[in-house]
């Protein structure tokens, strides 16, 4: 569980940056590198769920305090 928990906080920190730069740019580098093609919605997605991960990850965290 710890390797896909390191994982899912890289995928996450590259969408953070991704919308960071995407808010203060307008540039959208993860299109930049892969087109807007269906890839980069795969990409987008794949950061979606591992954000989710993450919540189920802080959430039991939580309840192991």
């Amino acid at each position: 569980m710890e390797t896909l928990q390191k994982i899912c906080l890289v995928v996450t920190i590259i969408g953070a940056i991704a919308w960071g730069l995407i808010g203060l740019f307008n540039y959208n580098f993860i299109e930049a590198i892969f087109g807007a093609d269906m890839f980069a919605r795969v990409i987008y997605t794949l950061v979606g769920i591992t954000g989710l991960i993450n919540i189920g990850i802080l959430f039991n965290h939580i309840k192991n305090i």
